[in-house]
């Protein structure tokens, strides 16, 4: 499953697009420097988030929407067609 899909995915199953939720781990003291664990518990206890579908989300609250471009244009299991993830919600993504 490509990073994005996770996205969309932690979408369809919190009602958050994946920006929301940036900003509610913000409000919370998550950010670049933050381990997982804080923030794997917070999804999981408030969103039922399971461990990989956190970990998409905690690179993007650690390390923001670019992925490495060793995921970009492969057929690997984190796959992406370009370097930045859309964080604004499936239905507003301009490559689909």
């Amino acid at each position: 499953m490509s990073f994005q899909a996770y996205l969309d995915t932690i979408e369809i199953k919190t009602g958050h697009t994946p920006r929301e939720l940036v900003e509610q781990a913000a409000e919370r003291g998550f950010g670049p420097g933050t381990k997982a664990g804080p923030i794997l518990e917070w999804l999981k206890d408030e969103y039922g988030l399971g461990r990989g579908h956190g970990m998409a989300l905690v690179h993007v609250i650690t390390k923001g929407p670019k992925i490495s471009a060793k995921h970009v244009g492969t057929s690997g299991p984190h796959r992406d067609a370009g370097d930045t993830l859309w964080l604004d919600g499936a239905a507003t993504n301009p490559s689909r």
